[in-house]
């Protein structure tokens, strides 16, 4: 459970790409420290322990997911 209250999605590792019909495309990204951080209760930039939900998609509504767990 985090210090304060989150928001429930959070856009993070957002890259636009554009796709030919039929063309497929590898995009990657890393999920580090610095994209988990936020201003914790502790007033300072923190990675909180616990589980998050990562999403892949073109909108708020893919049902592509992994769960990670931060220890």
């Amino acid at each position: 459970m985090a210090s304060i209250v989150r928001p429930v999605k959070e856009l993070k590792g957002f890259q636009k790409i554009t796709l030919n019909p039929g063309e497929t495309k590898t995009v990657s990204f890393t999920i580090d420290k610095e994209v988990l951080q936020f201003y914790t209760i502790n007033r300072k930039w923190e990675v909180e322990t616990g589980e998050f939900m990562l999403f892949v998609g073109g909108n708020s509504a893919t049902k592509m997911k992994q769960k990670i767990t931060v220890e």
